[in-house]
């Protein structure tokens, strides 16, 4: 196995990634990136972007995550693609297994490995990916004004979603697999008066079709009971609200984390309780999960490894 030292080690891609090995790098701490198994993290599964900044007339997710890892290799970030497969954070320099042969021996650790959406499984979901299946309604439902779309969850995100997404379309179903909402009492009020909002509790998603894009979707009410009944609604968009589950395993062991798996920082910090080591995006960001917030994540990450290492005597 071998071994190399470096300065800043980031692991992950995406909007904190890449914004934290920018920022990084012009600060001189030669940061070395390992991009993960999704390079570039969840926008590169969307179709446009046209909330952040910078882009007046939209950007896909994948062109604005290859504009921003660009960015990052211009002011030299040493970029490669690889996977964290263990870490070891119990003193500095902090040592990170890629792919199971090779050790990082970090000064400082940016962790930005994102959160993964959770989805039901069904090959549909795959098949229309950035075609009308989505697991984020602040990113897309703009797409969606005056259509009619579909929700699948029962606690507070998928009630959320739902109403956000009411603003926007001219129907909502939710898709609720239990007879009830788990979602807080407040919640299922606004979504059970909301006009434009229909819940279907007991009902299972089976399948989703359409020619070039989600046209419909395929349910079963009741499933396996005597008066189980299937049938298709129209729709043109597909949301999964069924929570997303944080990239943080294999840290867990030496810093803390919320009940879902989150990383815990301090404050509005990205410090982590071991000293250089520091969360940025959506592995540490349960409320917002948007590229926006990501990338400012991303900044404050570097800021402070910059800061530790200046400490440190380590620049």
């Amino acid at each position: 196995m071998t071994t190399e030292r470096v300065k800043c080690l980031i692991i992950g891609s995406g909007p904190a990634g890449y914004t934290a090995a920018i920022y990084a790098s012009r600060a001189n701490l030669s940061p070395v990136m390992y991009e993960g198994l999704q390079p570039g993290g969840q926008l590169t599964t969307t179709t446009d972007v046209e909330n952040f900044p910078g882009y007046p007339q939209g950007v896909s997710g994948t062109q604005m995550m290859e504009d921003m890892r660009a960015q990052a290799a211009r002011f030299g970030a040493d970029i490669r693609f690889g996977i964290a497969t263990h870490a070891d954070l119990k003193a500095a320099p902090y040592k990170i297994t890629i792919d199971g042969s090779t050790v990082i021996e970090a000064e400082t650790v940016i962790i930005a490995t994102g959160a993964t959406a959770k989805y039901l499984g069904l090959q549909d979901e795959q098949k229309y990916a950035g075609m009308g299946v989505s697991a984020c309604a602040t990113c897309d439902g703009f797409f969606y004004r005056k259509k009619v779309v579909a929700v699948v969850g029962g606690g507070d995100t998928a009630c959320e979603e739902a109403i956000y997404l009411a603003g926007l379309a001219s129907k909502v179903y939710l898709i609720v697999r239990k007879p009830y909402l788990r979602a807080s009492k407040i919640m299922q009020e606004r979504v059970m008066q909301h006009e434009k909002i229909e819940v279907l509790f007991e009902t299972n998603t089976v399948g989703l079709f359409g020619e070039n894009g989600v046209e419909g979707v395929n349910l079963v009410k009741r499933w396996e009971q005597p008066d189980e009944e299937r049938y298709s609604l129209a729709i043109d968009g597909f949301f999964l609200a069924i929570g997303h589950h944080p990239n943080s395993d294999i840290f867990k062991e030496y810093i803390d984390t919320d009940e879902a798996g989150y990383i815990v920082t301090e404050g509005s910090s990205p410090c982590t309780k071991v000293p250089g080591v520091f969360a940025a995006g959506d592995v540490a960001d349960p409320h917002y999960k948007q590229a926006i917030t990501a990338a400012a994540s991303g900044c404050k990450a570097a800021i402070e490894a910059e800061r530790y290492l200046a400490e440190k005597g380590l620049m």
